[in-house]
């Protein structure tokens, strides 16, 4: 039975689009608390959940010296 092998550069390409999505959840969700008259707890909690997986996608990204620029070309 053979696999099919997964190839570096399309798992970057997905964590690059994980990481261009989880920033755009996080700062509409931002920007939702912060025009809350009266912002929950549970408000601050999904705002720092969405940043907490936006930060953790960059430091991924980092450790696989994976960058934007480089896999445009």
């Amino acid at each position: 039975m053979a696999r099919k092998k997964i190839k570096k550069k399309d798992v970057d390409g997905e964590l690059l689009d994980a990481i261009a999505m989880l920033e755009k959840e996080w700062k509409h969700i931002e920007s939702i608390f912060e025009m809350s008259i009266e912002p929950t707890q549970s408000g601050l909690q999904s705002v720092k959940l969405a940043q907490a997986k936006y930060l953790f996608l960059l430091r991924e990204a980092r450790y696989r010296r994976v960058s934007a620029f480089r896999t445009q070309q």
